[in-house]
């Protein structure tokens, strides 16, 4: 994608949200961390995180980071040297670019990519577009909202016949009365 296709596009289009700040861990600028991840702890995969302000998103690094116990997550952001000024970002966003991310291997998706895509039948029939994905442990279930809500289990080769990026739909093998 060339700077001015990138340009065009939405901004908000270019993050991927993982979490947000919580609260402040001790007196020397530490952040305890809500992450949306799995585990919790991949939010610290990156090491140069995008924090929304007023002023919109801006690129922060972060210097350190932990699990401290089974549950909280704490970081050292640059920049943020003390309490006062780390307790000014809680509850702000933390996000990536999407370049950040891993490319994908053949065949699997990240959600974000498949979220707000157009789905319809392998006869043409649209559905609607997926709203939601639920992880259900057997497989993911696409939440696809049209006339009615339909849940389609995200199983490639047996339900979903085929996922186009490029134009922004899936292909289901799925009766109409479901």
């Amino acid at each position: 994608m060339t700077e001015a296709e990138n340009s065009s596009r939405n901004p908000a289009d270019r993050y991927l949200t993982l979490g947000y700040i919580c609260g402040v861990y001790g007196v020397q600028g530490w952040v305890k961390v809500f992450s949306h991840t799995k585990p919790i702890e991949n939010i610290f995969e990156y090491s140069l995180w995008q924090i929304k302000s007023k002023g919109g998103w801006q690129p922060i690094k972060v210097l350190s980071s932990r699990k401290q116990g089974s549950k909280i997550l704490v970081a050292q952001l640059e920049g943020i040297t003390d309490r006062d000024q780390a307790h000014e970002y809680i509850r702000t966003e933390i996000a990536i670019l999407k370049e950040q991310l891993p490319v994908a291997e053949e065949g699997e998706y990240y959600w974000v990519d498949l979220l707000g895509l157009a789905v319809s039948t392998v006869d043409g029939v649209a559905l609607g577009y997926i709203d939601n994905i639920l992880e259900t442990g057997a497989n993911d279930v696409l939440v696809v909202k049209g006339d009615t809500e339909r849940l389609i289990p995200f199983v490639q080769g047996e339900f979903v016949k085929q996922v186009n990026l490029e134009q922004q739909l899936i292909i289901v093998d799925w009766p109409l009365e479901y």
